[in-house]
């Protein structure tokens, strides 16, 4: 079971023991904690999450797959994702599931975030903790996916691709909707 968070110097102990490239991806997280409730908090780790979940779905496509990366860009960027698509989404391109503590962890701040945007209150305890568990998957999926691929969607992503050639656009676009990408 996770560690439980029990005040706001213990979510900070969190974070800053989190990767370097996790702390900057985060990097308003910190000033967040100190001007605004922690719902807000909450929303933009959320926000955040699904960014990289997206970048890290863009990245596999691109790097493993050797996608066009304007046709990845835009087919990722628009698909509806949805939670149980994207771990499905996720074992499709990369060939291996997520990592099964982080996942399972994961799911209790899920719930914790769609009772807060469903205009639920919840407790402070509840609010740190789904915090800490999202700053603790997105460190363990960078940590899987540079071990076995090189990439950490959580992070700078500049030349994450070197200069392989990639498909053609319509190539690429058939390739997407096999991986289960709705096309637009």
């Amino acid at each position: 079971m996770a560690k439980q968070i029990k005040t706001k110097v213990g979510l900070l102990k969190i974070f800053n023991g989190c990767s370097d490239r996790v702390k900057s991806y985060f990097e308003h997280l910190p000033k967040l904690l100190d001007n605004f409730p922690l719902e807000v908090t909450l929303a933009y780790c959320f926000a955040r999450l699904e960014l990289g979940q997206n970048m890290a779905l863009y990245c596999g496509v691109v790097k493993l797959h050797r996608a066009n990366t304007e046709i990845a860009s835009s087919v990722v960027s628009t698909h509806q994702m949805t939670r149980p698509g994207f771990l499905k989404l996720y074992q499709t391109v990369f060939g291996f599931d997520l990592p099964k503590a982080a996942a399972t962890s994961l799911k209790t701040a899920e719930d914790t975030r769609d009772t807060v945007m469903h205009g639920k209150r919840t407790s402070d305890d509840r609010l740190r903790n789904a915090i800490a568990r999202v700053l603790e998957y997105s460190d363990a999926m960078n940590s899987q996916l540079n071990q076995k691929c090189g990439l950490r969607p959580f992070g700078n992503l500049r030349g994450f691709a070197g200069r392989m050639v990639k498909l053609d656009p319509r190539t690429t676009r058939f390739m997407l909707k096999g991986m289960g990408f709705t096309l637009s």
